[in-house]
């Protein structure tokens, strides 16, 4: 899967489920980015001490549940009784923490793509890509479309490369390293996945020569969606699933 073949993901991606409209990496974000007609998500995905991979941006708790501390020091059963939903509105009020393993079945059974970040707690990326890419080919064994594992960490991404190389990875980038290129030819990658100011005509020709496929993020202005589409950018991920068509 690369530039020279077939992409199988629309390029609309709706950013942790549905973007700021729904307690972000919950289920209930997932079902409303859905009903604005998104049918690919991204979300961040980190294990628990017990190594159970489930959905979290944040190292911590605090800013989008009712628990404190970091996440990854909690085991599952301590994490799946926390709220959720309540820090975004009262309407998602008890709304739990998602496993990989249950939002994996809910994408399945609706047809949806995933794009899953692997967002390891600190000094876990290699046991997280290892784990996070385990599960994913288990719960994706014999799907038309696989999930596409993208990571800001390269060990997390060499780790699910060596764990279970058939599953197409991205590279996360917030600014270009001078061997930005390497870097995911290295991972083998297949996507390079950046903050969307850093794709200009010359960095999108650098990468599709390279033979990658291209992602922007968080892309939440009408002016910057024209302009990464003038680009012909392969993937879209955006808060705004209220305002962006996913089939335009």
């Amino acid at each position: 899967m690369g530039a020279t073949s077939a992409w199988p993901y629309p390029r609309w991606i709706a950013h942790r489920g549905a973007g700021k409209l729904a307690p972000e990496n919950t289920l209930a974000a997932f079902q409303l980015g859905a009903r604005h007609g998104y049918r690919m998500f991204e979300c961040d995905v980190k294990l628990s001490a017990d190594d159970v991979p489930f959905l979290l941006h944040d190292a911590t708790l605090e800013r989008t549940t009712n628990g404190t501390g970091v996440a990854g020091d909690q085991p599952w059963h301590a994490l799946a009784a926390l709220d959720a939903g309540s820090w975004h509105s009262t309407g998602y009020a008890r709304e739990p923490l998602p496993t990989l393993e249950s939002i994996a079945g809910w994408c399945r059974e609706q047809g949806h793509l995933l794009n899953i970040e692997i967002k390891p707690s600190p000094g876990l990326a290699a046991r997280t890509g290892q784990h996070v890419a385990d599960m994913a080919a288990r719960l994706w064994q014999g799907a038309a479309v696989p999930p596409l594992l993208t990571s800001f960490e390269p060990e997390a991404l060499a780790a699910a490369a060596s764990a279970q190389p058939q599953l197409p990875r991205g590279l996360l980038l917030h600014k270009l390293p001078p061997d930005w290129l390497g870097i995911a030819t290295a991972l083998r990658c297949v996507a390079i996945v950046c903050h969307h100011p850093l794709w200009t005509a010359d960095t999108v020709a650098q990468a599709k020569n390279a033979g990658f496929r291209l992602l922007s993020y968080t892309v939440n202005e009408a002016a910057d969606v024209q302009r990464l589409l003038d680009l012909d950018i392969d993937g879209i991920i955006t808060d705004r699933v209220d305002v962006f068509r996913p089939d335009r």
